[in-house]
């Protein structure tokens, strides 16, 4: 072991006995599940089921959904396989409820402490792990190794500033990521990065290219189309902070009084959000207090969670946030493709810089400065037979990525237990 891990080992060991009364202060900022701080300890909330495990792990929202279409395979090939999901945040925790499949159970990761750790292990006795994108513990992930289970990092992503980090620890990742029977990188300049901190790296395959159009209450859109009646609507998904003021500038210049739906991509924000549009002078309505959609309302606030599926089939334009927010990096725009809905995101979706580049070049979203959002929205709704056009560019595309989880389990099953 290098010795920057062993201090870490150390370092961890020492500060475990706080990890509780550090969780119950993050607990009371809602930033963790009350009811659920045993499960951050390693500590379990259910029996491990008899047979086979494989332990699934995404950090957060983004991860975890894109790990559901190999969760459902894993099942699909291996019906007497558990799957056990975890992930750190309670916003992917309510977001897995009711998706995962009656062979999976999810728990919330342990902190990544060598008794939590242990703990965590000892029950669940996981025969493979896969973990998803980047977030490399390194007591889960030694101590796993070291019971004999069998490691796969996939859809793996290493951001540039991440790879200068692990570059001041080359013995460390050095370690960690020999660690892995299997690497699967989302693109080259990921699959560069790793194999310069000495991974060896298999192959490409990128989850969150995969997936299925998502899904929606029937009755509840036919409610809400019918409440809609003949306005268009604009759809704002995954907002982040200053996203919804611009956003909804930009749709209350357009002529007819468009219907802007406001999904932020954290809820909890809602109060604030209702609040800046309400002083800019816009009628607001929320979804979380059961707040009708009448024809007065200028913004629909749907501050809910796992309800995207309905409002982009709402939507004549979605507007998808992240790409114009400082830092975030954009978000996924193969959600409304999948759909046929025309979609526009901002210049700055360094996250998903390969996919929005294939979808420009393949016109099938539109990327806007801020001064021309409201140009660019104006343009498609004025023109409905174009985004008609452009939505099924991004449907068409969105189907062509698909073969990415046929990659994955091609090189995945020889690990899965029987």
């Amino acid at each position: 072991m290098s010795l920057a891990l062993a201090l870490y080992r150390t370092a961890t060991g020492l500060a475990e006995p706080v990890a509780r009364l550090l969780l119950r202060n993050r607990a009371a900022r809602g930033k963790e599940d009350p009811a659920r701080l045993d499960e951050r300890l390693g500590l379990p909330a259910m029996e491990r089921p008899d047979g086979p495990l494989v332990w699934v792990h995404g950090a957060s929202v983004g991860e975890t959904l894109s790990a559901l279409p190999l969760v459902e395979r894993i099942g699909r090939e291996r019906p007497g396989v558990t799957v056990l999901v975890t992930s750190g945040t309670r916003a992917s925790a309510d977001l897995l409820r009711p998706r995962l499949p009656p062979f999976a159970i999810h728990q919330y990761v342990p902190v990544d402490a060598p008794g939590a750790a242990a703990r965590f292990l000892d029950h669940w006795r996981p025969d493979l792990l896969v973990l998803l994108e980047s977030e490399l513990w390194p007591n889960l992930l030694l101590e796993a190794k070291a019971r004999g289970c069998r490691l796969a990092l996939v859809s793996a992503r290493l951001t540039e500033h991440s790879a200068e980090g692990w570059s001041r620890l080359k013995g460390a990742a050095r370690r960690l990521l020999s660690a892995f029977d299997l690497i699967l990188t989302q693109d080259d300049l990921s699959a560069q990065r790793l194999e310069a901190l000495g991974a060896t790296v298999q192959g490409r395959a990128n989850l969150k290219l995969v997936g299925s159009p998502l899904g929606h209450d029937q009755a509840e859109f036919e409610r809400l189309s019918a409440a809609v009646g003949d306005r268009a609507v604009v759809v704002s998904a995954s907002t982040h902070l200053g996203e919804e003021a611009l956003a909804d500038e930009a749709v209350a210049s357009l002529p007819d009084r468009p219907l802007h739906v406001i999904a932020p991509r954290h809820p909890v924000r809602a109060d604030a959000i209702e609040a800046e549009r309400i002083t800019s002078g816009r009628t607001v309505a929320r979804r979380s207090r059961g707040e009708a959609l009448a024809p007065d309302v200028d913004v629909y606030l749907a501050d809910t969670l796992g309800e995207l599926g309905l409002f982009f089939r709402l939507a004549d334009v979605v507007v998808l946030g992240g790409g114009w927010a400082e830092g975030v990096g954009g978000h996924n725009p193969l959600e409304p493709a999948r759909l046929g809905k025309a979609t526009v995101s901002g210049p700055s979706v360094a996250n998903w810089r390969g996919v929005f580049a294939d979808m420009v070049e393949a016109d099938a979203v539109r990327l806007a400065e801020p001064s021309h959002l409201a140009e660019v929205v104006g343009d498609l709704l004025a023109s409905p037979d174009e985004a008609s056009a452009l939505g099924e560019r991004g449907r068409a595309f969105a189907r062509r990525e698909d073969g990415a989880l046929d990659r994955l389990w091609a090189q995945l099953r020889h690990l899965v237990p029987a």
